[in-house]
């Protein structure tokens, strides 16, 4: 039998120090700064909060956002949901178009399990395909998706979303639940605008919207803007990361998740050698030309990975590089793919393990 004793990764009271490499480690104390602070600005606006549960995928994290005031949660897929269900949550949005025949019937019994449930579609094949399958069974909220200029899903005018929106209420099996956005950074106005002559179109039609839904982690400062919006999901606030810090949403000393990476190897001068590849920080450069801020060393450079080696460029370097056997704690570019490639994550406050959690939603992406 294979030698499992690396599965038990921490326990409360070491020191984060000390952990096998490479690993995520998350601060506590700015965790929980972090859950407060978009929390109270939400509630200082009076908007419900609904945070994303893609950035952390652990219930335990979703129960401490719920209890700070969030109303639900938001899921990207059928099989993140199951798991936020099967820990005790009643109030969730699907944020994805629900097509083929095994991921309905598996959103139907989510629907019969829990009291609120809610997806989107942004297409008749969408909603005349939910319909079909609710029919005759408990009513599934279904709310339109707009594209109020992210470039991603959502129907592409206030007409058209109103001519979906009609659709579903016609159709037995299906409740009509109000419209969602995820728009891109800073465009508020054009957000507003999207939605306002939307819900004219609706209040003329005698169609109600009970929920308008904006989203989005770098314009999240800016939710207050879309006068119409009625909640405002965001995932990433949770944590932070770089292009979080680039975007002007928070600093570095708001970043709670780090990537503990150990110098393995200082072939040249130049260069050093992390145990930290793809497999640990991603690929995922979000626009920047290297993969993460390497803390106490700004002006070293991770240029490459391959799947289990980083590369660091200390060329630039004008002080003390890092060297053989140093651990490094390391801001990645995007914390939300860092959370996908780890079975469990490990808190610390000052240092100190307090805690280990397991990353339950992991790999479900269907």
């Amino acid at each position: 039998m294979p030698d499992r004793s690396f599965a038990v990764v921490a326990r409360a009271g070491d020191r984060i120090a000390d952990l096998s490499t490479p690993r995520p480690v998350i601060d506590e104390d700015r965790l929980a700064a972090n859950i407060a602070r978009v929390q109270s600005y939400m509630d200082e606006h009076g908007l419900n909060f609904r945070p994303h549960i893609k950035t952390h995928k652990i219930p335990a994290l979703a129960v401490a956002q719920v209890a700070a005031g969030a109303k639900g949660i938001n899921c990207q897929k059928v099989t993140e949901a199951e798991v936020f269900a099967e820990a005790g949550f009643n109030d969730i949005l699907i944020t994805f178009n629900i097509l083929g025949q095994q991921k309905l019937e598996r959103l139907a019994r989510l629907n019969e399990r829990i009291s609120d449930l809610k997806v989107v579609a942004d297409s008749e094949q969408t909603v005349d395909g939910l319909a079909a399958h609710f029919s005759g069974h408990k009513p599934l909220t279904v709310l339109v998706e707009c594209d109020t200029g992210g470039g991603r899903c959502g129907v592409q005018t206030p007409d058209e979303a109103a001519s979906l929106a009609r659709r579903i209420t016609a159709a037995d099996g299906l409740t009509f639940g109000g419209i969602v956005t995820y728009p891109k950074p800073q465009a508020a106005a054009a957000v507003e605008a999207f939605i306002a002559e939307t819900l004219q179109r609706l209040q003329s039609d005698g169609i109600t919207c009970p929920i308008v839904s904006n989203g989005g982690t770098p314009s999240l400062f800016e939710a207050h803007l879309v006068k119409s919006a009625t909640e405002h999901r965001a995932g990433t606030y949770i944590y932070n990361d770089r292009q979080m810090v680039r975007m002007g949403h928070c600093s570095e000393d708001d970043c709670a998740m780090h990537v503990l990476a150990t110098v393995v190897s200082r072939p040249t001068a130049d260069r050093a050698v992390i145990d930290a590849g793809s497999k640990a920080l991603t690929s995922d450069l979000q626009g920047f030309s290297d993969y993460g801020v390497i803390v106490g060393y700004p002006q070293a450079r991770i240029t490459s990975l391959s799947e289990e080696h980083g590369v660091i460029d200390c060329s630039t370097c004008t002080g003390p590089r890092p060297q053989i056997g140093e651990k490094l704690f390391i801001i990645p570019n995007h914390t939300c793919v860092v959370s996908n490639l780890f079975d469990t994550m490990v808190f610390h406050r000052g240092g100190i393990v307090t805690r280990v959690e397991d990353v339950a939603a992991r790999g479900l992406v269907w």
